[in-house]
This record gives C-alpha cells, structure tokens and sequence, in this order.
C-alpha cells in the first residue's frame, strides 16, 4: 500500500474527485432543478479543472424527502433529474474524456415508497416482512405506549414510527420516511446487491461513496441508550448501531458477491462517522482483507458542532483542527508491519452535508475572502491521500448571508432542529436566535445553493426558470465566469495546485505528515516528504489562519535549503525575494496567507 510505483497503484489514489449535487449543479431545461444533461454540458469544465472524477449525490428516483437520499427504486433516475438514458450517456461523456465516475450508494434504508417496504409494512406474514425492522411497543406503568427504544434520530424525534395497520414500530434512523433495512436477512442483502450496485456497475460505473456505511449491522438485542440530555426522551444511539458485531463481515461478503466479479478496478469511499480510533478505521482499510478503499473521517467538518445538539454551534481552536488533520495523514503509517502502509486516507473540508469551509475555517469577509480560499486550496493540495473537492469550492462559494431567516432553508434536518427547539423552548427568542445563528455556520443548505456559474440573472444555474432553492446574493462577485477571466482568481489558483499536486504526487499525494508547532493558535505549519527515496524530497507548508500578520519559522534539521515553489498571494515571490533574503528561517505572513517551500523537486516542473 505504500509504493509509489504508478504502474501498481488502483487509479483512485493518486485522483482528485469532485463531488456534484445534482439539484444544484447546473438545469438544462430551465425548470429550476439541476438534471444530468447540466451535468455533462460542464463535463469539460471539470476536465479543464483537472478533476479525474466525478461523485455524483443521489439521483435515484425518490420523493426527496431528504434530497434524494430517500430512495423508491435504485434502478431508475429521478425523472426531473433525467433518465437511465442520460445517466449512461454521463457515464460515456465521462470515460471518453479519461475520467472516472462513481455513485451514492445509499443502502442502510429506502424511502417508504420503495416497493419493497410497501410489501413489508402490507401485514406481519408478508414475505418482505423482515427486510426493514420491525419491532412491537412497550408500555410505561400508565399504560403510555412508547418506542421499542429511546433512540433519537438524525433528523430530531424518535428513530420508530409507529403503523397503525399492523401495530408495531419500524425503526429509522433518519426521516421517518427512510425505514431502515434489515441487513440481518440474507435475501435482503442478495436484493441490495443486485439492485443498488450490480444494476449500475454493468453500466460502468467505476465504484461507490458508501452512505452512513458502519450502521448497517445494529448491536443486538436493540436496547435504550443512555441519557445525555434528560430535556428530552429521544437521545444519541450512535453507540447501539454503529459500527456493530456483522460490519466487517456485511463488507467482505459485498465484496466477494459483488466488488470482485467486475474486472475494472472498483473504488469504495465509506462514510464512517462514530468512529474516532484510527485502529477501528484500519479495520475497515487493511488491504489483504477487502472491505473499504479508504473513508471520509468527520473531526474537521464536526467542528463547531455542538456535543449535545449538532447545530448549537460552539466555538473551537486551530490547535483542534491541526490536531485532527495529524491524526488523519499519520493514522495509516505503519498499518501493515515493518513501516509499509496498510490504508489509505483522504483530504476533504466541503461535501453537500457541511458549511462552506472559507466561512467556516478562514474569512469570508470580502477582503479576505479569495486569500483565504487559496490558503485552504495550498493547504489541501499538499496533503496525502485522495483529494475531494465539492461544487464551488474552487471558486471559493461561501455560506448563506446572515440576513436569511429559517424561510429561506430547505433541508429538513436543519428545519426539523428549529422547530423542535422552538417548540422545547417555548418560542424563546434568545434560543432561536442562537439556532439561526448556528445554522448560517453549520448548515447543509451552506452546500446546496445553486452553483454560481456566471453574473446572469440565477447565476446561470438556470434560465427562465425559479431556482428550487434560493441563490447566494454575492453571485456576481463569485462565479466561474468571472474567475476563468482571472488568472489570479481563486478558480485559476486550484488548477495551478492541483497541477502542482500531481507533479509532485510522490511528496504531496504519497508523503509522510510532519506536524510543526503544533499549540499554536494562529499558524499551522507542516512538512512532508517523499517515501521510497529516503525522504530525499521534501516540502514545508505554512499557513496564517489569523486576520493579522503573523511570524512563522521554517523547520530546519530535515528540511535545509527549501526554496520558495508557490504562495498564496500573488507578490508571495517577489516578497521572497526582497523581504525573506539571507540565511534566516522566520517569515512573515499575512492575514490568511500560505507559502509552500521544497527540496530535492525539480522546481523548473513547478507550473
């Protein structure tokens, strides 16, 4: 797992992939709602960007009670998204342009309206009776009937819901409308398989993001958990259902059922929450026991999340966010014996489910704004592991304004949260105002405004059309149109990186992470170097995440005569040059400014 040799490395490594959602990507016909025809019209945008592939969110057909990840049949599209027709032609456009593809493989729960659930909820003899959870009331010493447990769901409330028809719960971890299934039942899983991934790798897909991919297997018997906020019945469970005793075995069977009997390499990017031991992550990574590729890890996109209440915001420190980008690039060294690597990770701070991360972990005040994208833009791209990067990251798109009321969300996690605090709370004021603010931080609708492509009424996500959800209010400041214009744009400035990153993947994608003053609160400083040459090239990167200037110091044991390769700013080398001189290591950065130094690369290749 840790050779460099490209010739024996799975493609996914060394890509970066950029991840679409489809109702807010880009419409093609002018009804409001992004489809798969907008889609391939910007296939070669994201060719020229320098993208290797494509993640594509949920655009099964659905209710979209949670935006497509309510799924009624795995084997059709969306029908205002498109059809199973314009699905194999993203495919084709895609492959044609050397460029993967993957798929939401969303497969812990169906949305109500899926056949199969009908059939199971039909009667309690019904075939399809055990493939979703079912289980009967209890009752309190009053004669009150209550869910089989207390657990709280994702979306607030209680994960049962109780059908009158037959008179038991089923359980859900999420919306009511998402019964999960019963991966405890073989049939159930052979119905997965060939429904939810066979369907769509003979098409040619080429792998899967796997949803909520360690709930599958719930630990059993199904029991309360315990109390950490006694203002309510329902409370956190992810204890009772995460990561349970069948996982690893539900993973290998996919993988020898399904994964192994395609003949194109198969990449699967599991989202792990709950799981905060690296070792337990391994787990799930090790390469002579097929389960994962590797997974999305959450610390850094769960800061500022509450400990009670995910959209009470609390505030957090830069140490924090240094400490968890350590453990994620350093968790696979040594996984497989003897110093080789037996995993594999990845470098994300943007996906459809987090806020916006130039507002989140730099500035987005217009002064600062483009600096401080191009900062996480260096940043990211010298990380190892596989690159994500989320529609309009690289143009450097922003959380909602604060002046947006709960109207203007849509997403029902967040909308669900308001009102069940409005309802705890009696309306108080101080309460929801202390919600909304949260919200504008933390919320997924920070990810789900339309794509801002150009200064055109709707941003050109649509024309003629009402946006199905409102656009951002800056659009025509930040858009795509506006910053291909701009060799200096922050647009231009992701290309360069991540032409930099593949220039140099053996440092930047395949090195090892070494952290430098790691309690400071203002500057994050890190090195990496090359793995098979002896560390023979190296690269140092330091960033200010501080509005005010900042001193930072270059390593020196390991790294002696690092020259400048890249910075943020646009004068960052002629400030090299007149400012930096001399034998000295300290640099002075300014508000939200990143330098990236190396040895031993070949700096005529830098682009």
């Amino acid at each position: 797992m840790g050779s460099t040799d490209k010739s024996t490395r799975p493609w996914w490594k060394d890509a970066v992939c950029y991840q679409i959602y489809p109702a807010s990507f880009k419409d093609s016909n002018g009804d409001g709602l992004g489809d798969i025809p907008g889609i391939i019209s910007k296939v070669d945008y994201l060719k020229d960007l320098g993208i290797d592939a494509i993640w594509v969110s949920p655009m099964f057909d659905s209710p979209q009670v949670d935006m497509g990840y309510d799924i009624s049949n795995y084997e059709a599209v969306y029908p205002p998204y498109g059809t199973v027709k314009d699905m194999e032609d993203l495919i084709e456009a895609c492959h044609s342009r050397g460029m993967k593809i993957i798929l939401d493989l969303v497969i812990n729960h169906t949305s109500d309206q899926h056949a199969w659930f009908k059939e199971s909820r039909s009667s309690k003899d019904n075939p399809k009776r055990d493939w979703y959870i079912w289980k009967p009331p209890r009752y309190a010493p009053d004669g009150t009937r209550l869910p089989p447990t207390n657990w709280r769901s994702y979306f607030s409330g209680s994960t049962w819901e109780f059908d009158e028809l037959t008179g038991e719960y089923y359980l859900h971890l999420f919306a009511k409308e998402q019964p999960d299934l019963n991966w405890e039942n073989e049939e159930t899983r052979k119905a997965i398989y060939n429904s939810a991934m066979r369907f769509w790798l003979d098409k040619g897909v080429d792998g899967f993001r796997v949803d909520t991919v360690n709930m599958y297997s719930k630990q059993l018997p199904l029991e309360d958990a315990p109390v950490s906020d006694s203002r309510f019945y329902e409370q956190p469970a992810w204890v009772n259902y995460a990561n349970g005793p069948r996982m690893h075995e539900f993973l290998r069977e996919m993988n020898k059922l399904v994964l192994d009997t395609y003949p194109h390499v198969t990449v699967m990017v599991g989202e792990l929450p709950h799981t905060p031991d690296p070792k337990k992550v391994l787990d799930y990574l090790r390469e002579g026991d097929k389960q994962l590729s590797m997974v999305f890890q959450f610390d850094i996109v769960d800061l500022g999340q509450g400990k009670q209440h995910k959209y009470h915001f609390e505030e957090w420190k830069l140490s924090e966010l240094k400490n968890i980008v350590e453990k994620w690039q350093r968790f696979i060294e040594g996984g497989g014996g003897e110093g080789k690597r037996d995993g594999w990770t990845t470098v994300f701070c943007e996906n459809h489910d987090q806020g916006r991360s130039i507002s989140r972990y730099a500035c987005d005040s217009p002064e600062h704004r483009v600096n401080s994208g191009k900062m996480l833009s260096l940043m990211l791209c010298a990380l190892t592991g596989t690159l994500f990067v989320y529609q309009g990251q690289e143009i450097g798109m922003i959380n909602v304004p604060k002046s947006w009321g709960i109207d203007s969300f849509k997403d029902i996690e967040s909308v669900n949260f308001y009102w069940a605090m409005a309802k705890q709370s009696g309306n108080d004021q101080t309460e929801l105002d202390y919600v909304m603010k949260s919200l504008q931080v933390l919320s997924r609708d920070n990810a789900r405004i339309p794509m801002q492509w150009d200064e055109t009424e709707n941003a050109g996500f649509t024309e003629g059309g009402k946006p199905w959800m409102r656009v951002h209010d800056l659009y025509r400041e930040i858009n795509v149109k506006q910053q291909e214009r701009d060799k200096s744009s922050l647009l231009g400035f992701w290309k360069r990186m991540i032409k930099l990153r593949k220039k140099f993947s053996e440092v930047f994608i395949h090195g090892e992470f070494e952290g430098f003053d790691m309690e400071n609160e203002k500057t994050f400083a890190f090195g990496k170097k090359s793995v098979e040459d002896g560390g023979r090239k190296r690269a140092v990167v330091v960033c200010n995440f501080s509005g005010e200037e900042q001193e930072v110091e270059l390593p020196g044991a390991g790294y002696e005569g690092v020259k400048f390769m890249v910075g943020s700013y646009e004068d960052a080398e002629e400030k090299e040059r007149t400012l930096n001189g001399g034998s000295s290591r300290k640099r002075m950065l300014r508000p939200w400014e990143g330098r990236l130094y190396a040895v031993g690369c070949d700096l005529e290749r830098e682009v």
